[in-house]
């Protein structure tokens, strides 16, 4: 009874933190995940992590492995779960009876008490630097689903694959949408897949690199969702006032093309980095808060996009926290929400105010309550202190 009354201290504590911090969206949104990766080498246990989740209301998580702590931490939560499949185990779950162990190793241990809602059978396959996987890639989520249905959990689990917005050769206007030719093939078996087993196609979209490339002639407010006077579909006439429903439309478009239209689209990975190298133009704090806070005011929506505009869009921001072990450019080392100590990585602002929409019990104020801050952070001095506190706090009720 102590530690229950301890642990319950403890949660209190934490939402306190979130909600003076202006992190606490106060209601679950549906439409909305998070991406919670693990190339650090200083994150904060799952258990901890999971506790996060909860004080913000988020329901929907995506990892990049099965990691078993994860999946154990996770158990008995309200958060839904997508597992990856690792790129380089492809080759091997070819094998029917390879991909009917990997699902009772790593899946059927942990359902239902986790609640494993999809498994993403690797990660940017068909625009990635090795071609070889391409073609393992559809067998083997056939495999992996022929393994659930053995087990009777393909009703409750899709199989997918995420992909890079490169798997087009046209994305603008949206109704020009179409796949590189050389995908011609394989595509079409992909779709098949997906619309047989009725699985979403998952697509990585980052407004943020398509503004790098060219912010001469990109109008940040256009990729930011700030108010703007956006674009025309020509052909459509559908009007787009963001790049990230114009990418996502394209992608129906595409599809179609190749006589799958009816296919879902969600957005597995999207987000804005916070730092940036030199010539990594708009990677700031301040881009970061905008861009975030704005998918987040549209996801309480549940808003569709101007093709299909009573389908709510599901959207996964990325990333949970910062990782300091990710290859590549600064960039990739600051997409997180949080720092790895839990500190804010930067304010966003949310708070729940008197809703001004008829289909909403709640609105978003987008004025930022935060103070400036210094840059070890990012989190002013009553946020690191109460943060600070919980750590002690959580230290001696595990010493006890």
């Amino acid at each position: 009874m102590e530690n229950l009354c301890r642990i319950s201290i403890l949660h209190i504590l934490l939402g306190l933190f979130l909600t003076l911090s202006g992190l606490c969206f106060l209601r679950e949104v549906e439409s909305l995940g998070i991406n919670y990766g693990q190339v650090g080498n200083n994150l904060p246990p799952p258990e901890r992590v999971l506790d996060l989740l909860q004080s913000l209301k988020l329901t929907k998580a995506r990892i990049y492995d099965t990691n078993p702590q994860i999946l154990t931490a996770f158990a008995n939560s309200n958060v839904e779960l997508i597992v990856t499949v690792e790129n380089q185990m492809l080759p091997t779950l070819t094998d029917p009876t390879q991909a009917l162990q990997w699902v009772n190793t790593h899946i059927r241990p942990y359902f239902p008490s986790t609640n494993i809602t999809g498994i993403a059978v690797g990660n940017e396959v068909f625009t990635g630097g090795d071609t070889t996987l391409i073609t393992y890639l559809v067998p083997a989520m056939v495999n992996i689903h022929a393994a659930l249905v053995r087990f009777g959990l393909s009703q409750f689990i899709h199989v997918s694959t995420p992909n890079s917005l490169a798997v087009l050769q046209n994305s603008y206007p949206p109704s020009s949408g179409s796949f590189l030719p050389e995908l011609n093939q394989i595509m079409p078996q992909f779709l098949q897949f997906l619309g047989t087993t009725k699985s979403p196609f998952w697509i990585n979209a980052y407004t943020y690199f398509a503004y790098k490339d060219d912010p001469s002639k990109i109008s940040l407010d256009y990729v930011l969702f700030n108010p703007n006077s956006g674009m025309v579909d020509p052909y459509t006439k559908l009007h787009y006032d963001n790049m990230l429903y114009a990418q996502v439309d394209a992608v129906i478009f595409a599809m179609a093309r190749m006589g799958y239209g009816g296919l879902e689209v969600r957005v597995s990975e999207t987000g804005w980095p916070s730092r940036g190298d030199a010539n990594e133009v708009g990677a700031t704090v301040e881009n970061a808060a905008v861009y975030n806070r704005n998918i987040l005011r549209r996801q309480m929506r549940n808003e569709g996009t101007p093709l299909r505009p009573n389908m709510r869009l599901e959207v996964y921001v990325f990333a949970l926290f910062n990782e300091d072990m990710k290859p590549g450019p600064t960039s990739e080392r600051n997409y997180g929400l949080f720092q790895p100590d839990g500190t804010m990585a930067y304010n966003i602002g949310l708070s729940e105010l008197e809703s001004t929409s008829s289909t909403s019990s709640a609105s978003i104020s987008l004025t930022s309550n935060a103070r400036k801050v210094k840059q070890r952070g990012h989190g002013s001095f009553i946020y690191s202190s109460i943060f600070l506190y919980l750590l002690a706090f959580q230290g001696f009720t595990r010493r006890q």
